[in-house]
């Protein structure tokens, strides 16, 4: 079993391997669910509208990102 502590401002690190499971990364949303006396740490979904470059399809080839690359 994994564990950590918590701090008197009721924060925790989570550990290493918690991160590498759910590919966590810095700024990433982590969601909660509580079932009983268990408590479901997971990665929160994205929201798709975070990102608005996927709707710009027609310049995603790979000449498009060369020549954007030093933008």
């Amino acid at each position: 079993m994994i564990t950590s502590k918590l701090t008197s401002k009721a924060q925790t690190t989570i550990p290493q391997a918690i991160r590498s499971a759910l590919r966590l990364r810095e700024g990433d949303e982590i969601a909660y669910a509580i079932e009983g006396d268990r408590v479901i740490l997971t990665r929160a979904a994205s929201e798709a509208f975070d990102d608005p470059f996927p709707t710009f399809s027609e310049w995603a080839s790979d000449a498009d990102r060369e020549a954007y690359a030093d933008l």
